[in-house]
């Protein structure tokens, strides 16, 4: 059997997103209970950074795709 490709960059991509998911998480409950508009503010670009890096698509040299 062929042995999966592009392994590596695969897993540092979920493993990018999954860091920024959790600075999302971490920055929201800072939010609620320091800075309240301040927190939520910075919460949004981190979640939307979160979800580009899972909708990354690689091509068949493990490259991300320019699209």
């Amino acid at each position: 059997m062929k042995k999966p490709a592009c392994i590596s960059e695969r897993m540092f991509k979920y493993v990018l997103g999954g860091l920024l998911v959790a600075a999302a998480l971490a920055l929201s409950i800072i939010s609620v209970t320091l800075l309240p508009v301040i927190g939520f503010v910075l919460v949004i670009p981190v979640l939307a950074l979160a979800v580009y890096v899972f909708r990354l698509h690689l091509n068949d040299q493990c490259e991300i795709d320019p699209t």
